[in-house]
C-alpha cells in the first residue's frame, strides 16, 4: 500500500504536481525494476554510485551489475541477490520519477530516507503485517484535528483502502482530507448507515472515471457509462460498507445497518452536519469520497 502514503508525501513535499504522479501511476504497473534502485533499497549502493555507474554506461556497452562490480561497489555475490529481489511498489514509483527527470538520484534517496524516518518505517516489505504503522499514516495524512470519535473514521479509512487495493488496484494516491459544507456532484452514490455511530458515505466522480472504475471492480471492459456502471459504484460501496458493519460489530460490539444506496447527479449534496472529502487519485481519474457523521451515541 505504500505507494499510497509516499505519493501522498511527495505531493505535501511540493517536490511533484499531482499531474506527474498520475503520469507516473500509469506506467508503474508496466515498468522494469531497476538494478540500480534495488541496490538502494538494499543499501548496497549510495545514489551517487549509482549515478556513476549510468555515467559510465554512456561510455560501456556493459550491464549495470557488470560496472558496478568493476568499479567496486558491488560484489558478484550482492549482484547475483539484487536479481532475485522483488522491487517494493514505492520504490518503482521513486525510480519512474528518476527516469521521467523529475526527481535526481540523491534526491530521490534523501526523499526515501526523510519518509522513513518521519514515519517510522524500517522494513516496508513487511508493512501489511504491522497495522499500527498504517494507522499512524493514515491519522498523520488524512484525519482533521476536530474529526469526533477519529479511531471509528481511522477503521473506515484503513478498511478502505484495503478495498480499493483488492478490488480495484494499487496504483493510486490520496490528497488531504477537506472539510466542506457541502459537495457539488458529477455522479455520485451514496449511503446512509444507521446505528449508534450514524453516518452518510459517498463515492463521486466523473462518468469517464466511473466507467474506467467498474471496469476494473467488475474485471469486464465497460466502453461507456451506463446503469451497469453505476450498478458496479452502488454494489462496491455496498461491500465496503457491509465489511466495515461487521468490523464495527466484532471490534466495538456496534450493530450497524444499511440503507440502500441512492444516486446524485450533477447536485448540490448536503446534510446538516460537515462533509469530509477525500480526493483519491487513481491512473485513470480521481475519485471523491465522501463521508459525513451524522450521530454518535455516547
Amino acid at each position: 500500500m505504500h505507494t499510497q502514503f509516499f505519493g501522498n508525501f511527495l505531493l505535501n513535499k511540493g517536490v511533484i504536481t499531482p499531474e506527474q504522479l498520475i503520469e507516473a501511476l500509469k506506467v508503474q504497473s508496466t515498468a522494469h525494476q531497476k538494478l540500480g534502485t534495488l541496490a538502494i533499497h538494499s543499501g548496497y549502493m549510495s545514489a551517487i554510485e549509482v549515478e556513476d555507474v549510468f555515467i559510465t554506461q554512456t561510455h560501456y556497452d556493459k550491464r549495470f551489475g557488470e560496472l558496478a562490480v568493476e568499479l567496486g561497489y558491488l560484489t558478484q555475490e550482492q549482484v547475483d541477490e539484487l536479481l532475485t529481489i522483488q522491487l517494493p511498489n514505492y520504490m518503482l514509483l521513486g525510480q519512474i520519477l528518476v527516469e521521467k527527470g523529475i526527481l535526481t538520484h540523491v534526491e530521490f534517496e534523501d526523499l526515501i530516507t526523510e519518509y522513513k524516518s518521519i514515519y517510522e518505517i524500517y522494513d516496508l516489505e513487511l508493512i501489511e503485517e504491522q497495522q499500527h504503522m498504517v494507522d499512524k499514516l493514515l491519522s498523520d495524512f488524512y484525519l482533521p484535528e476536530d474529526l469526533p470519535h477519529s479511531e471509528y473514521i481511522l477503521s473506515y479509512l484503513t478498511l478502505l483502502f484495503n478495498d480499493l487495493v483488492r478490488f480495484i488496484g494499487e496504483d493510486f494516491t490520496t490528497l488531504n482530507i477537506i472539510t466542506l459544507p457541502e459537495i457539488p456532484t458529477n455522479t455520485c452514490i451514496s449511503q446512509e448507515v444507521e446505528g449508534s455511530f450514524s453516518f452518510l458515505s459517498g463515492l463521486d466522480m466523473e462518468q469517464e472515471t466511473a466507467t474506467a472504475f467498474a471496469s476494473r471492480y467488475i474485471d469486464e471492459e465497460f466502453e461507456e457509462f451506463n446503469e451497469y456502471v453505476k450498478a458496479s459504484m452502488e454494489d462496491f460501496l455496498n461491500l465496503h460498507n457491509g465489511l466495515y458493519s461487521v468490523n464495527m460489530s466484532n471490534d466495538y460490539s456496534m450493530e450497524l445497518h444499511l440503507q440502500p444506496p441512492a444516486e446524485h447527479e450533477n447536485t448540490l449534496l448536503s446534510t446538516d452536519f460537515p462533509f469530509y472529502l477525500l480526493p483519491i487519485i487513481f491512473s485513470f481519474g480521481t475519485i471523491n469520497f465522501l463521508f459525513s457523521v451524522k450521530r454518535i451515541d455516547e
